[in-house]
C-alpha cells in the first residue's frame, strides 16, 4: 500500500469520480499531460507538494507523475482537503498523500515532514509553509533542491522577503503572478467559490445585505463582483490608496474599517494579512453580523481578541461558530476563520484551476530545464509560458484571435513612424 495519512481509503472510489469530472473542465492540463506522457520532462524529479487537496490537484498530480516525476502531496490548510479526493489518490492513482480534514496544528506540521522525506528536488506550495519548514527544521535537506513554485499572494510575500533577507536558499517561480493565474483565479475563481462558500455554511440572503471586502486586490474584486451580482450593496476597505481609488471608480463605497464595522451586514477578508478585523471593531458591529475570511491564513479576523471580548462561544451550524458579547450581540465567525471556498465549498471550479495548475507543471519543467542558470531568487512565469496556457485555454474553448500582419509587427517594432 502506498503510504499515506488520508482519513478513509473506502472513499476513494466516490474520490475518483469527483476527479474525472473535474478533468473534463481542465482541457489545457490535459494536452500538457499528454505531452508529458511523451517526453518525460521531469522523469526521476521528485516533487514536493503542499496544495489545497482537491479534485484540481488530483488532476496536477497525474499530469506530473505522468511526465515521470515521483510525487508526494500534503495539505496546504487543515481544513481544504476533500478526504474522498485523497482516499483516491492514494488507492486509485498510486500517490502519498498526507491530509486529513480538521486535522490540528500537530498533524499538519507531521504531514509537510512526511512529504519532505522524499527529499524533493522540486517544492510546490501554497503559502510557503512548506518552503519556511526547509529554510527552518528540515535545512539538511536543502542542498539536493533545485527550486520550487508558489501559488498563492500570501507565499510570495513571504518568499520575497526572504529573498530581501538574503535567506532563500533556491529559485522559486511565483505562479501567483502570471497572468493566466492571478487575473483569472484570484478575480474569478475566488470571487464565486467565496459566495458559495458562504451559502453553503449560512444560507443567507446577500441581496439587499451590506458586504465589506476588505482588500482590493484581484480576490477583492473577485468577491466584490459577484456579491454586487447578486444584489448586495457593497462596501470596500483599503490600505493602498490607488486600489481604494479604482474601488471608488467602479461605484463602490470606501470607509475605514471603524465606519465599515458598524454598518456591514457580512464581513470577507482577503488581504494576507494580519488582525485586519481587530479588537475595536467587534464592539462596533450589528446584532447578528457574519465574518469571514478567504485569504490564506486564519489570521486575518483576530479570533483570540473576540473571544476574549465574548461570554458565550458554541457551533451554531456546521462551519458557522457564534460569540455572543455583552449586551446580547451576537457575531458569527465562519470556518474557523480560515479560507471559507474550501472550508464550507469545494474551492474554486476546476475551469480556472485548470490554468493555476498549467502554470505549476509548466514551471516544474521550466525549473529543470534550467536548473543551472536560476538564482536564489523570486521569479515570474516566464512570459512564453503564459502566453502557451492563454492560447491553448481559448483552442480549448473553440475562439479564435488575430494574429499580426508582418506589416503591423514592422511598425509596432519601429520608432520612425509618426504622425
Amino acid at each position: 500500500m502506498t503510504d499515506h495519512d488520508a482519513k478513509d481509503l473506502s472513499l476513494a472510489a466516490a474520490g475518483r469520480l469527483r476527479v474525472e469530472w473535474a478533468e473534463h473542465s481542465m482541457p489545457v492540463l490535459r494536452q500538457i499531460r499528454e505531452r508529458f506522457a511523451k517526453e518525460q520532462p521531469l522523469a526521476g524529479i521528485r516533487v514536493g507538494a503542499c496544495l489545497h487537496v482537491t479534485t484540481e490537484t488530483a488532476v496536477l498530480m497525474t499530469t506530473l507523475k505522468a511526465g515521470g516525476a515521483r510525487v508526494a502531496l500534503c495539505a496546504s490548510n487543515p481544513l481544504s482537503t476533500q478526504d474522498d479526493v485523497a482516499a483516491a489518490l492514494v488507492k486509485e492513482f498510486d500517490t502519498p498523500v498526507f491530509a486529513q480534514k480538521g486535522e490540528d496544528t500537530a498533524r499538519y506540521y507531521r504531514h509537510i515532514q512526511a512529504v519532505l522525506a522524499i527529499n524533493p528536488q522540486i517544492t510546490m506550495d501554497d503559502g510557503a509553509d512548506l518552503i519556511t519548514t526547509l529554510h527552518g527544521a528540515e535545512r539538511q535537506r536543502l542542498p539536493g533542491i533545485i527550486g520550487g513554485t508558489e501559488e498563492t499572494t500570501t507565499g510570495v510575500i513571504r518568499l520575497r522577503a526572504m529573498e530581501r533577507d538574503g535567506v532563500l536558499a533556491y529559485p522559486i517561480i511565483a505562479v501567483n503572478d502570471a497572468d493566466t493565474k492571478h487575473l483569472f483565479d484570484n478575480r474569478y475563481g475566488t470571487g464565486q467559490s467565496t459566495i458559495d462558500g458562504i451559502l453553503r455554511a449560512t444560507n443567507t440572503l446577500l441581496a439587499g445585505k451590506i458586504i465589506v471586502v476588505s482588500g482590493y486586490g484581484m480576490c477583492g474584486r473577485g468577491v466584490a463582483s459577484r456579491a454586487r451580482g447578486m444584489g448586495a450593496q457593497v462596501v470596500i476597505t483599503e490600505v493602498d490608496p490607488l486600489r481604494a481609488l479604482e474601488a471608488v471608480m467602479e461605484g463602490y463605497q470606501v470607509l475605514a474599517m471603524s465606519r465599515a464595522a458598524e454598518v456591514g451586514d457580512l464581513f470577507v477578508t482577503v488581504t494576507g494579512n494580519t488582525s485586519v478585523i481587530r479588537k475595536e471593531h467587534f464592539p462596533r458591529m450589528k446584532d447578528g453580523a457574519i465574518l469571514a475570511n478567504s485569504g490564506h491564513f486564519n489570521v486575518e479576523i483576530d479570533l483570540e481578541a473576540l473571544g476574549a471580548l465574548s461570554r458565550s462561544r458554541r457551533a451554531v451550524r456546521p462551519f458557522v461558530e457564534e460569540f455572543v458579547l455583552p449586551g446580547d450581540r451576537r457575531i458569527y465567525v465562519l470556518g474557523e476563520g480560515r479560507l471559507i471556498n474550501l472550508t464550507a465549498a469545494e474551492g474554486h471550479p476546476a475551469a480556472v484551476m485548470d490554468m493555476s495548475f498549467a502554470n505549476q507543471a509548466l514551471s516544474a519543467e521550466h525549473l529543470v530545464k534550467q536548473s543551472k542558470t536560476l538564482e536564489k531568487r523570486v521569479y515570474g512565469v516566464p512570459r512564453e509560458i503564459d502566453r502557451e496556457i492563454a492560447r491553448l485555454k481559448l483552442a480549448s474553448m473553440d475562439i479564435q484571435v488575430d494574429e499580426l500582419t508582418p506589416d503591423q509587427e514592422t511598425y509596432l517594432s519601429s520608432w520612425t513612424h509618426g504622425t
